[in-house]
Order: C-alpha cells, then sequence, then structure tokens
C-alpha cells in the first residue's frame, strides 16, 4: 500500500520559483521535499497555536469568568500604553 499521494497544486510564479531556487541551491534535493518541510513548519505552528490557546489563553478565560474583578478596562489599557510611550521619548 502507498504512503504517499501524488497532488498536483498551482502557485504564484515567485512561490514556485522560491521552491526551484531552493533546490537549485542545494538545500533541498526536491521541489517535493521544500514543500514537504514547510506543511511541517505550518503544522507545527498550528500546534503551537492550538497549544497555547489551551494551555494558556484558555486558563486565562477560565480565570476571569471565575473572578471578573480582575478583568482591566480598554481605557486602563490604553492610557498605561501610552503613559509607557511618553516615557521612551
Amino acid at each position: 500500500m502507498r504512503t504517499t499521494q501524488q497532488l498536483s497544486i498551482t502557485l504564484p510564479n515567485e512561490m514556485a520559483e522560491a521552491i526551484k531556487a531552493k533546490v537549485k541551491t542545494g538545500e533541498y534535493a526536491t521541489e517535493s521535499e521544500v514543500i514537504r518541510d514547510g506543511l511541517r513548519t505550518l503544522l507545527a505552528r498550528d500546534r503551537a497555536v492550538d497549544n497555547w490557546l489551551h494551555d494558556q489563553v484558555g486558563q486565562a478565560y477560565d480565570a476571569l469568568q471565575a473572578d471578573p474583578s480582575r478583568a482591566v478596562i480598554l481605557d486602563a489599557v490604553r492610557a498605561r500604553l501610552a503613559a509607557e510611550h511618553a516615557k521612551k521619548k
């Protein structure tokens, strides 16, 4: 049984040339390797975002739901950022 599938994709010329350049310089052996590495990187980024959402954002949301007094008003955030920015000038 095959463990791979052949796909036909269409890319903008700039992307296609970037892939060919990676192969030409010897960084990758084939165009397929470039695409596979890019997809692995995309999947790793997606996993990192999912983990961040689950581990940090979800916990922060739950904590805020449990104690709404922890919320920060948007105007207060803007004022604090403006004050920090003014200090750096």
